[in-house]
């Protein structure tokens, strides 16, 4: 029976009221703890469960395992075995530096059989340059990272890869998590440079300065938002937009918290109000974009001085155009043919004679045609130019009501023991950045945790990263994160000593294949981390792994992003084909995936079909999808047929003429093991299969391939193109 419409109205009534006294409990810190959503308490460190309780004992090798380990006893299941040393050293590699381990590097784990080999290889790939390149990936996914505003024009930001350079150099330098928040929210603020004062300081840039500049950079965290082109046609709706971006971003990302709910009405689960929405608005009142000069005043100089350059070539164009509008329909004379190509010239030699970078010694090379280099940062605003900040009804721009000031969420400042009340105009972001820092902070070091600890095993303690209130996830073992989010505060928020707490876990190494009826009917998700759980690479691992493979990956790091080639049929949606502007030198079109070109409104096709995130917002996760674009991609794209031959060159240089001697090779490179007696057998038919069929030579293959008979060179590109499609190489076990 259908209620009645007054019977509806009461059950709203009576649901409202009952969600309004959840959040009064949760903002009342003289409620009894217990009775305060978990994520709002300060952690507490709990003590491991009793060692000598738990079976099997001899699983436990730090207290990672304790927590597990207790709650698989209580759901009376057992943990599943430890992995394979070779399973184990192809998992380190791709959850470390995101690459497949050489065939080498497997054998050099495999021969050691000292106690601390684990160990090492973990420190070693923590030493590697290309950890940070996988790990500052992952961050930019929660940064909402992307090189263009999105929208019906997409407008171009060309200097947000300084951002994903200083993301991924903050992690290969294992900065401290909490110095990480602090520069990206107030750098500005928080390292002021006044450096320039000094006259003595001309060439060299001290490395106080450089400390100070970096951290500046770290704001470019706030340039990186989605952007409505014509916005630029309203201020206040420009500075609007851009503000609720600002907050819902650091909300999501350093808080874990949906606090965008909270813009039109008040949190309906968390204790969250508009008051509070609009007092974090208030706290970016006084910033602003702008671009930041990457050099000293000499330079500047220099460059003033070289100008001229610029003039030139913009003057020989001029010329050259001038010349084309006179002949244009005309027959040309040999003596205005000799005429054209003189200013060709002109114009080419004027180009180039243009210098590469500035005269100092600590010079940065310049951007385009002799552009200062900048990177776009976080300044104030003018006291004057400051705007208001008022609480909008139902968040709408044309409605405001009373006038913000500076304040932290009132309940979360409650519960840290803080005034919300924040100084006003200036230094506001710094107080915020120093706040969300504190030691006893109830969410910054969980919801950090807990991502780590995601990128690590595919699921968050909390499944949902970017939403640790009432309406995400419980955690799956709380005493666990609380355990690791006091640890890691504890030891100065330093990343690499968690990653090596977690990955030296027993739960950690355990293996992937094991399942019995009773774990997957009573823990189907795996949730109590009775196995490791098999996860297929990322988009841009996955293009990493086979250019690896090939031996054709470009190890290069940071600069400007790189914009592969497209076939036809790939560029074919994009409507304005400018902005797929193809870099010139073709090393740069293998370069790793995190630096290909992130435009929001136009996908790397590879990348869009292996399931890339929506970059207007916060990823906490990444979806997985299997769909038949993946196997088409797979089977049937140029680019990954030209990266077969490649491989297949590598294979037959490496493996010499033997077809046995190739299978296993081939397997060794791709999949960090030797093929099983089937699957030698099986490669071995598909090739000679293959090699009946008439075959002409292969364009562009290597010297090693193309050194064999045609039909050969055709059958091993074939047969390394499949491999590039099994399942087990796109997984990680």
């Amino acid at each position: 029976m259908r209620p009645t419409l007054p019977q509806a109205l009461a059950t709203l009534v009576v649901l409202a009221c009952a969600v309004q006294a959840e959040r009064a409990v949760a903002a009342d810190p003289a409620k009894p703890p217990e009775e305060i959503h978990w994520a709002f308490r300060k952690p507490t460190r709990p003590t491991p469960p009793d060692r000598k309780s738990l079976k099997p004992t001899a699983r436990v090798r730090n207290p990672i395992d304790q927590f597990v380990l207790q709650q698989l006893g209580e759901a009376g299941l057992e943990a599943a075995g430890e992995a394979s040393r070779r399973t184990l050293v192809r998992r380190a590699y791709f959850d470390l530096i995101g690459l497949p381990p050489s065939p080498d590097q497997v054998a050099a784990f495999l021969d050691d059989k000292s106690a601390g080999a684990w160990s090492r290889l973990i420190d070693t790939l923590l030493d590697s340059k290309h950890y940070g390149e996988r790990w500052g990936r992952h961050w930019l996914d929660v940064a909402r990272y992307a090189d263009s505003g999105g929208y019906e024009t997409d407008i171009y930001y060309r200097n947000a890869w300084r951002y994903r350079d200083y993301v991924v150099n903050s992690f290969n330098d294992d900065k401290p998590y909490h110095t990480f928040v602090q520069e990206q929210i107030a750098g500005d603020e928080l390292w002021p440079d006044n450096l320039d004062l000094d006259p003595r300081r001309v060439y060299i840039v001290p490395a106080k300065k450089r400390r100070h500049l970096e951290a500046r950079v770290g704001t470019g965290f706030f340039s990186l938002g989605p952007r409505v082109h014509e916005s630029g046609l309203d201020a206040r709706r420009l500075a609007y937009e851009t503000t609720i971006d600002w907050v819902n971003t650091t909300a999501s990302a350093f808080m874990g918290l949906t606090l965008g709910c909270a813009r039109c009405h008040e949190h309906k689960f968390d204790p969250f109000t508009q008051a509070d929405y609009f007092a974090l608005h208030a706290i970016f009142a006084s910033a602003r974009e702008v671009e930041l000069p990457l050099w000293t005043a000499m330079e500047e100089a220099d460059w003033r001085q070289a100008y001229p350059k610029v003039v030139a070539v913009q003057e020989a164009t001029k010329t050259y155009r001038q010349f084309e509008a006179r002949t244009k329909g005309k027959p040309l004379t040999p003596e205005q043919s000799a005429r054209k190509q003189t200013l060709l010239t002109a114009v080419a030699e004027s180009v180039l004679k243009l210098p590469e970078r500035a005269a100092g010694q600590a010079a940065v090379d310049y951007v385009g045609l002799m552009h200062i280099p900048t990177a776009s940062v976080l300044g104030r605003q003018h006291p004057a130019l400051i705007r208001p900040v008022h609480l909008l009804e139902r968040g709408e721009l044309n409605k405001p009501l009373q006038r913000m000031s500076p304040a932290l969420p009132a309940s979360l400042a409650q519960a840290t023991g803080t005034p919300a009340a924040l100084p006003q105009p200036f230094g506001s972001r710094a107080q915020f950045a120093l706040w969300l820092t504190r030691p006893d902070h109830p969410l910054t070091a969980r919801v950090m945790v807990n991502r780590i600890w995601q990128w690590h095993f595919g699921r968050g303690i909390v499944e949902t990263p970017n939403d640790l209130g009432k309406m995400g996830q419980l955690p799956s073992h709380p005493g666990l994160l609380d355990w690791l989010a006091t640890g890691f505060v504890a030891d100065g928020w330093k990343v690499k000593n968690l990653h090596r707490l977690i990955m030296n876990s027993a739960t950690y190494r355990q293996t992937s294949r094991f399942a019995t009826a009773k774990h997957l009917a009573e823990d189907p998700d795996n949730r109590l981390l009775w196995r490791f759980s098999r996860r297929r690479l990322e988009a841009e691992a996955l293009w990493d792994a086979v250019h690896v493979s090939a031996g054709t990956l470009n190890p290069a790091m940071g600069g400007p992003p790189v914009v592969p080639p497209l076939a036809a049929d790939e560029i074919a949606s994009l409507r304005e084909k400018w902005h797929w502007v193809v870099s010139a030198d073709p090393a740069q079109h293998t370069r790793r995936g995190l630096y290909i070109l992130v435009r929001r409104n136009f996908k790397f096709p590879m990348f869009d079909v292996f399931d890339t995130p929506v970059t207007s917002v916060s990823c906490p996760t990444r979806d997985v999808t299997t769909v038949a674009p993946q196997a088409l991609w797979g089977l049937n794209n140029k680019s990954v047929f030209r990266q077969a031959m490649h491989l297949a060159g590598r294979v037959a240089k490496e493996a010499g003429a033997d077809s046995k001697a190739r299978v296993e090779r081939l397997w060794q490179i791709t999949l960090g093991r030797p093929p099983r007696a089937e699957e030698s057998a099986s490669a071995l038919k598909l090739l000679e299969a293959l090699e009946q069929t008439k075959a002409g030579p292969l364009d562009g293959s290597p010297p090693a391939l193309a050194a064999l008979p045609p039909a050969k060179g055709h059958a091993l590109s074939k047969l390394c193109l499949a491999v590039f499609n099994l399942t087990e190489f796109a997984f990680a076990d």
